[in-house]
């Protein structure tokens, strides 16, 4: 089954068939729009610059998210908003809550059911026990607790009534167009095309949940688009879950030839954190590779049917977009 079906018809929503709005036009933002263009629903894309990548059908304006007026200008006219931002990783916790805000403020002007998109940093530790959606929001990082606060912002205002909201969840990204920024980036899928050893912190020993770039825009995708949907919180589908070392096994098939990984101590982290705020950043949440880090789907994919791209498959998409990239040998 590929990455944009489900086993059972959707559900659709009230008005799930008028505008449909993304909010930010990065690595999953774009993905999103063309799927959403593709099944032949009406696109805008809202974004501070035009994105490169933006699916023919879809429109787009201008506006800067954290400016309430323009974000709700922006989105007049949506069904469906889906909130796809993210921040400048070293001024994520100051940065990224007022470009929610807006887009929250937006859903509540339209009353257009608004899909945010998160990550796994509110669960915080876990001791290894997979990550389901029950689990409380026990962040003790300062990323982690932003993001939990971003959370309750939302609950808040859907418990309130002043908006409908669905909430999908994703852990590291991966896939084209995915370069810095995550585990799985230019140090992994670079390097290894490059003949040089993948940069990792923690161990990779243990299982590890990486998320697919298409498999979090179909998710959010059946998120906007089917009732069953709205009012609660959801683990994005995904390749299935192994260790680090296994996954970079795959990557070694699609190269032709072994990668090897090259640890990246803690303490050197920790060091560079001292005089890098990206260093810094990386090494509070440094956690989720000290012990299992699984992603729980099947409540998704007990309502709305198995999904998910097998992770061989992923990877090989992957390196094969590597290898259009300027300067990948």
């Amino acid at each position: 089954m590929s990455a944009t079906e489900t086993a059972a018809a959707p559900v659709p929503l009230a008005g799930g068939h008028g505008l449909q709005l993304v909010f930010g036009a990065g690595q999953v933002g774009c993905v999103l729009a063309a799927l959403l263009a593709e099944r032949g629903l009406t696109v805008r894309v809202v974004s501070r610059r035009r994105p490169a990548g933006l699916a023919g059908d879809a429109d787009w304006r201008a506006a800067d998210a954290a400016d309430l007026g323009a974000a709700s200008d922006a989105a007049k006219g949506a069904a469906v908003i889906y909130q796809c931002l993210n921040a400048p990783y070293a001024e994520w916790p100051e940065r990224f809550p007022p470009l929610q805000r807006g887009v929250l403020a937006a859903a509540e002007r339209t009353g257009a059911l608004l899909v945010s998109l998160e990550n796994l940093y509110g669960y915080g530790p876990t001791g290894g026990r997979p990550m389901t959606e029950d689990l409380p929001l026990a962040a003790t990082t300062v990323k982690g607790r932003t993001r939990a606060a971003m959370t309750a912002e939302l609950l808040a205002a859907a418990e309130a009534g002043r908006v409908r909201i669905a909430i999908g969840r994703a852990s590291d990204f991966f896939g084209a167009g995915v370069t810095g920024g995550s585990a799985l980036g230019t140090r992994v899928f670079g390097h290894a095309l490059a003949g040089r050893r993948a940069d990792f912190i923690g161990r990779t020993d243990l299982p590890h949940t990486y998320s697919y770039v298409p498999d979090i825009a179909a998710g959010l995708l059946t998120l906007g688009t089917d009732a069953r949907a709205a009012d609660q919180v959801w683990h994005l589908p995904g390749p299935q879950t192994v260790t680090t070392r296994a996954l970079m096994d795959l990557v070694a098939i699609q190269v032709g030839h072994p990668v090897g990984i090259r640890p990246v101590p803690k303490l050197a982290v920790r060091v560079l954190g001292l005089v890098n705020p990206m260093m810094r950043g990386l090494a509070e949440m440094s956690y989720q590779f000290d012990e299992p880090f699984v992603l729980d789907t099947s409540k998704y994919e007990s309502v709305f049917g198995a999904a998910g791209t097998p992770l061989a498959a992923a990877i090989a998409a992957t390196v094969a977009w590597y290898r259009t990239q300027p300067g990948t040998p």
